[in-house]
């Protein structure tokens, strides 16, 4: 998928970038699969911010996407290839030959009209099929990532994303994952073939304020900038450089302090992600 440059008409403009959309296929969604989401900008039930830097942004309805890939035995055919507002990659709608309709998150290389499966026996190594960890041949790349079976994907669903089957290990099975980590997960988890598409999005440029506000982020300042009230690296006359190590408003230091909680799944974890 390429990426398209404006002409720089406006300052911002110079240096803005987007997606060239060329691979959507449809301009409007199947009804019966969105459902409208409360924009909550980062307020609580009292009304009060527990999230900073969020607001609305534009309006917009959450696609129910098919995380558990549950419709075993059933082929189904990529009838479109749709935007989804709510992630950055795109999304697929599948029909399946009993008449049902699923969005499924569209894996790099796969087009409308091609067919795809969802089994918990062996089938065919190709992009976009679902099957259990423990018959996908070591090496394979998978998305869409169940941690525990019949939850649905959790892991590698973002544009891009992908991790590799590096082996196994009686009812494990070993993977390295988009981060670099390498962890176990059951065997009897379901994943789906291939890496996720649309991975240029990691290249576009925002360009101005007013995209990330249409997106739901709002500016951030500085807490150098702010009152000794407000921050702890608030205060002093004129730019003063940090006293003591960077941290959070609430004290948290900001860099290199490991904030990681103790997990029971902790232990099916090989090694930690790199640096």
């Amino acid at each position: 998928m390429a990426i398209k440059t404006y002409k720089p008409y406006t300052p911002s403009r110079r240096y803005m970038s987007n997606l060239d959309n060329s691979d959507i296929t449809a301009k409007a969604s199947v009804r019966s699969l969105l459902v409208k989401l409360p924009a909550t900008a980062g307020r609580n039930n009292n009304g009060r911010i527990t999230s900073r830097h969020k607001e609305a942004g534009a309006k917009k309805l959450y696609r129910i996407i098919d995380f558990k890939r549950n419709k075993f035995g059933i082929e189904g055919t990529v009838a479109t290839v749709e935007y989804d507002p709510n992630r950055n990659c795109r999304i697929c709608l599948v029909k399946y030959v009993d008449g049902d309709r699923r969005y499924v998150l569209q894996p790099k290389g796969l087009n409308v009209g091609d067919k795809i499966i969802s089994s918990k026996e062996v089938v065919d190594i190709k992009v976009g099929n679902a099957m259990k960890l423990a018959n996908i041949p070591v090496g394979t790349l998978v998305h869409n990532i169940e941690l525990s079976p019949g939850h649905g994907g959790q892991m590698a669903r973002s544009a891009g994303g992908y991790a590799q089957i590096m082996g196994r290990d009686g009812k494990y099975v070993s993977l390295r994952l988009p981060s670099g980590e390498m962890r176990y997960v059951l065997g009897e988890c379901l994943a789906t073939v291939g890496a996720v598409g649309n991975e240029d999005f990691a290249n576009i440029v925002i360009g101005k304020a007013g995209r990330n506000r249409h997106l739901g982020i709002r500016p951030q300042t500085r807490g150098s900038a702010m009152n000794p009230v407000d921050h702890p690296h608030g205060g002093g006359e004129g730019k003063t450089g940090s006293s003591g190590h960077p941290v959070s408003p609430w004290g948290t230091p900001a860099k290199g302090y490991k904030t990681r909680k103790k997990k029971a799944s902790d232990k099916l974890i090989i090694s930690r992600r790199k640096k």
